[in-house]
């Protein structure tokens, strides 16, 4: 199948409530451009350095999302066109977020990311971290970012069940804190769910999915 029907296939098969993010890392432009004929606005990147490239020679109505791990000194890069960046796992980068925001006179949006899978390798907040931050002076301060949600990834496995209880335990800690009467947050978006277990992710309570392969293909 195409891009363009492997497209439509996904978003006439999903809620109005849930935003598809088209994963087009490592793809090249002509198959992000035949995504963008197709009508998706929407493109996730994993490496800062190929998302510039993208973004300088696409048409500027797309949203770019950051979608992996973050290191600090690559933010300047993405600071003047990044729509959103998911994995937000560190005061120290939401300072340094904040900070390139300033320079470049933008409010940038961002989601925290909570960790949930029972994986070691994987990035993010736990609980009591979390609480922390929001806590936090420093982070209330911060006047150039907008937390808009939570992001999470639940472990590589088959286990249909595991991964049903990461998401919901994700989805538990997006309530509690919609639920805090003095939390400054107004959280919209709960990212969770990729290609294998997207349609999972949304029974859980997903409002944002990031699909790759089912969309472009296998890497």
């Amino acid at each position: 199948m195409s891009i363009q029907s492997n497209l439509h296939k996904i978003k006439s098969s999903l809620p109005e409530n849930v935003t598809l993010v088209a994963v087009s890392k490592t793809k090249p432009v002509s198959d992000l451009m035949e995504a963008y004929n197709a009508g998706q606005r929407i493109f996730g990147e994993n490496k800062i350095q190929e998302m510039l490239e993208k973004w300088e020679v696409m048409p500027k109505d797309i949203q770019w999302h950051m979608i992996g791990h973050v290191q600090t000194n690559k933010v300047k890069f993405m600071a003047p066109f990044v729509s959103l960046i998911h994995g937000v796992d560190s005061l120290k980068l939401l300072q340094e977020i904040n900070k390139q925001a300033i320079k470049n006179n933008r409010i940038i949006d961002c989601l925290l990311q909570i960790h949930i899978a029972d994986e070691e390798t994987k990035f993010g907040f736990d609980e009591e971290e979390l609480e922390t931050l929001l806590n936090a002076t420093e982070f209330q301060e911060m006047k150039n970012i907008r937390i808009l949600g939570l992001m999470g990834m639940a472990t590589f496995t088959d286990n249909q069940e595991q991964i049903q209880k990461e998401f919901t335990h994700l989805k538990s800690i997006f309530d509690s804190i919609q639920m805090q009467k003095n939390s400054t947050l107004n959280l919209s978006i709960l990212s969770m769910g990729m290609s294998g277990d997207y349609k999972l992710a949304i029974e859980c309570g997903s409002t944002m999915i990031r699909v790759g392969s089912s969309i472009f293909g296998s890497r």
